[in-house]
């Protein structure tokens, strides 16, 4: 009841503030500028504090507290005034109703869901643009299909059809927790959401054996490696152990040996290493 009283107040005093000339106007402006007079950022803020609630009741259909979409919108008022120039000859409610209205759209993309969506120039004109273009297609063709309805403001706000389809379907929702309690199963035991959530995952067991398998394997390699000599070993890791692989020109090149001969003493070492692994380490067979 606090809040709302509060709320009633700001509003009524909001709406007793006298307008300020354009000359008035610019001498509080400069006041503020340049000596930074409270009294004067405190004459052109009330004065504008219907421009906030105005501003404000445009985004109350998002079902956010009114109190708190003033108060955003005050801030934007106030940043309005410390970057304000007065000597550009623009009027300060001009320049302000941008920063208002950026600062409740921030709050309202914080706010309404959990879920962080909005984040370029085109997601947020899509979020604050759909329910408005979306019922002026409706009434000018009620049999419009919703595929045309989600193209037509696709081309309007210039984003992907797809967007507007994943945007429509969040506004048309609210959030669900993960751990809101679902229907009792058959033996009567509570479930949670999040217990219905499927993982493409493996199982921690599986897990940990596969960096177990992985890990013998290495080691196994590393043994293996070890029997070849030194043009051998350099050929197999830059040509099958490398993420770029080096090329056999490249290898000979360097070695100072034709392409061919690269490619037999490869074929040499890969034998020398299967026969080695099949021998000293008969497990890896079976892998």
């Amino acid at each position: 009841m606090k809040a709302i009283s509060a709320n009633r107040q700001m509003v009524r005093a909001a709406m007793a503030a006298p307008y300020l000339e354009r000359e008035q106007e610019h001498d509080l402006a400069v006041r503020w500028k340049d000596k930074k007079d409270q009294d004067a950022l405190h004459q052109i803020t009330m004065a504008h504090m219907r421009l906030v609630i105005s501003m404000a009741a445009k985004f109350r259909n998002f079902g956010l507290p009114m109190n708190d979409l003033i108060q955003e919108g005050h801030v934007g008022l106030l940043e309005a005034a410390a970057r304000f120039d007065p000597e550009r000859e623009v009027r300060f409610s001009t320049y302000a109703t941008w920063w208002i209205r950026a600062s409740i759209q921030d709050y309202v993309l914080r706010n309404w869901s959990i879920v962080r969506g909005g984040t370029s120039s085109a997601q947020k004109a899509l979020f604050f643009n759909l329910r408005r273009l979306r019922a002026r297609l409706a009434q000018d063709d009620p049999s419009l299909p919703e595929s045309a309805i989600h193209s037509q403001i696709a081309n309007t706000l210039g984003v992907h059809a797809k967007d507007v389809e994943v945007m429509n379907a969040r506004l048309s929702g609210s959030d669900s927790s993960l751990n809101a309690p679902m229907s009792n199963g058959d033996d009567g035991a509570s479930s949670d959401r999040m217990d219905f959530l499927r993982s493409d995952e493996p199982l921690p067991d599986e897990q940990v054996s596969t960096i177990i398998d992985e890990e013998r394997r290495n080691i196994w390699l590393d043994d293996a490696l070890n029997t070849l000599n030194p043009r051998e070993l350099r050929i197999i890791r830059e040509r099958r152990l490398s993420e770029d692989g080096a090329t056999l020109e490249s290898l000979g090149s360097e070695l100072g040996i034709s392409k061919e001969r690269v490619r037999q003493i490869e074929n040499r070492a890969l034998e020398k290493l299967k026969a080695v692994l099949t021998t000293e380490t008969p497990e890896i067979a079976s892998l």
